[in-house]
């Protein structure tokens, strides 16, 4: 089992782009699996995390419901904002400048073949992150992602999640608010929950700015620590 992990900052990057490149990863990965069930092989197959920014963006799950998202195709062009509908799990999310998403585009079977126990994880990871702020959170029953004020009427969410997995080999990921303009939610019903608030870092701690760096150095140590891996530069 390959518990190697392969880390690549993309930088601000188009959306359809970043996808077609996990999609690229991806279906690496798969068929050298299917390769080797074929061929009776044992290669190790690789591990990927990528960290990304998007321009203004809107995904939609192919679980989701068109309507939760509240824009015309030329209120889109308005807000220099693009719309997918994209292959992973879950409702309508919105990516942009000040959000760290995260694609861990992984073989499970390096680690467990457990999608439950996967998602449980990416969440702790940032759970753990955001206690080094100071910060109350964890998770709402029924509801993926990342939450604060949980259980009280200001239950506010912080970071969604949203994946895809086959022959258990995963892509998309997360999406965690750092420095995000909060307005770009008010177009969108996020993750389709209605009267529930989006929140940011910054916001939550009363500064202007947030070290994404530091933030993405956080989020890779305790994910290297959950998933008992070496991350690799």
């Amino acid at each position: 089992m390959n518990k190697t992990i392969q880390l690549q900052d993309l930088g601000n990057k188009d959306y359809k782009e970043t996808w077609e490149y996990q999609e690229e990863l991806f279906k690496g990965i798969v068929d050298l699996k299917i390769q080797n069930r074929r061929e009776e092989t044992t290669i190790e197959t690789p591990n990927y995390f990528l960290f990304v920014e998007h321009p203004h963006v809107y995904t939609l799950g192919k679980s989701g419901d068109l309507t939760n998202l509240l824009l015309s195709e030329k209120q889109l062009e308005a807000k220099g904002a693009t719309f997918y509908k994209i292959n992973r799990g879950g409702d309508i999310t919105y990516h942009g400048p000040g959000q760290i998403v995260g694609y861990p585009i992984i073989d499970l079977e390096n680690f467990f073949s457990d999608i439950h126990k996967y998602l449980r994880f990416l969440e702790e990871a940032i759970i753990l992150t955001l206690q080094e702020y100071g910060l109350a959170c964890g998770r709402s029953e029924g509801e993926t992602g990342v939450w604060l004020g949980v259980g009280t009427p200001f239950a506010r969410k912080i970071c969604a999640m949203g994946v895809r997995a086959s022959r258990w080999v995963t892509m998309h990921g997360f999406a965690l608010n750092i420095n995000a303009d909060l307005g770009y939610f008010d177009n969108i019903i996020p993750c389709g929950i209605r009267g529930k608030a989006v929140t940011s870092l910054n916001v939550e701690l009363g500064v202007d700015r947030v070290d994404e760096q530091e933030v993405k150095e956080k989020i890779l140590k305790h994910f290297s620590d959950l998933f008992e891996c070496s991350i690799v530069r």
